[in-house]
């Protein structure tokens, strides 16, 4: 069972920036195209960014083009997501999933990943 553990989450100020991590216990982390979900209260889950297994290729959510990164070590298992420029409407539970797919360009659909974290909260004050 390949499990997902984000960290990084937390409380800050319009403008500041946070790095969130999702740890995957597998074997075969390189196999999973990475991607990050969120979720503001009362809102569907909305995709964030997605990397490929090999790192050559990220997509990214309109809103957050320029402002975030997301980026992957294969060797420690981990995918992260670097957000800068932070914006109350950047307030939600953010998710990590994975895909077991070799895709150029990996799904923005939530339900085709393969497995989930349990998210971690960011809230941006104004």
């Amino acid at each position: 069972q390949v499990q997902l553990v984000e960290s990084g989450g937390g409380l800050v100020q319009a403008g500041a920036s946070l790095i969130l991590s999702c740890l995957v216990s597998t074997r075969t982390f390189s196999r999973y195209a990475m991607a990050w979900f969120r979720q503001a209260p009362g809102k569907e889950r909305e995709f964030v960014a997605t990397i490929t297994w090999n790192s050559y290729r990220t997509y990214y959510l309109d809103s957050v083009k320029g402002r975030f990164t997301i980026s992957r070590d294969n060797a420690k298992n981990t995918v992260y997501l670097q957000m800068n420029t932070l914006q109350p409407e950047d307030t939600a539970l953010y998710y990590c999933a994975a895909d077991l797919t070799y895709s150029d360009h990996p799904s923005e659909i939530p339900g085709l990943y393969d497995y989930w974290g349990q998210g971690t909260q960011v809230t941006v004050s104004s």
